[in-house]
């Protein structure tokens, strides 16, 4: 069944209109017809069936009758936020499918000293609306509860910042060593209930801003002996995060 996000101010009586990209959608590319079923979600962890009763605008509008409430409990109990060092070419609609796929609250794009990329403040805007159409895209697919955001570009120490207000921060590092270090950092993040997770662009992080990430109390871990790209650093971070923090959610 195909899945959809409203706003919540939709969901206040039985009936729904779709409009926009969604409805063209429904109506231009599935071709649905009255007496289809949609599933659909408000960003909180309820999903609504509903079935078509009307076109009502036939070029602009679906209406739909809700039919039946569940709970999913599809969103992980702790808010994984990745911090990722801009990399260059296409990596980061790639990055951001993927975490999104793997339970990612948010997606912050980080310009670092090594990035490669450099984006004015035009170039970064229309880079971060077409990240967040992936971002749809991806919760859609993967069914999520709601759509995770891709934030505004921000520097290193802006991105600093935003990690203090986090419980939790890891930083995944080339230099670093110590894999039950790793696994107790790992472990520990599950009763946490915001965690951050800071990964280097392509040429790693300067040993400035590892001193930085420190001094806020971020713990530096080792993924083992492999050198990992930067897209495969930070989902492998997630896969190991959602892993732990998906068996307490089912447990």
């Amino acid at each position: 069944m195909y899945r959809f996000f409203v706003d919540a101010e939709q969901l206040e009586n039985d009936f729904v209109e779709i409009t926009g990209d969604d409805y063209n959608h429904i109506h231009n590319v599935l071709r649905m017809k009255i007496g289809e079923k949609v599933l659909l979600c408000d960003g909180s962890d309820k999903e609504y069936e509903a079935c078509i009763v009307d076109f009502p605008d036939a070029q602009s509008a679906v209406r739909l009758k809700i039919t039946d409430v569940f709970g999913t409990s599809r969103e992980l109990p702790g808010k994984l936020i990745l911090f990722q060092g801009y990399p260059k070419g296409d990596k980061m609609e790639q990055i951001v499918q993927k975490a999104v796929e793997l339970g990612a609250y948010e997606i912050v794009p980080v310009m670092m000293n090594r990035c490669v990329v450099k984006l004015n403040e035009k170039k970064a805007a229309k880079k971060v609306e077409r990240l967040n159409l992936i971002a749809e895209s991806a919760a859609k697919q993967s069914k999520r509860g709601m759509i995770p955001k891709v934030k505004e570009v921000m520097n290193f120490s802006e991105a600093l910042e935003y990690a203090k207000t986090l419980e939790y921060v890891i930083i995944p590092y080339e230099c670093a060593e110590g894999m039950d270090y790793s696994r107790t950092v790992l472990n520990g993040a599950v009763d946490k209930g915001s965690i951050g997770i800071f990964i280097g662009p392509e040429g790693g992080f300067e040993n400035s801003e590892i001193e930085r990430l420190k001094e806020i109390n971020g713990k530096v871990i080792t993924l083992g002996h492999r050198i990992l790209r930067t897209e495969t650093a930070g989902m492998t971070v997630l896969s190991v995060l959602m892993w732990l923090l998906e068996d307490q959610n089912l447990s």
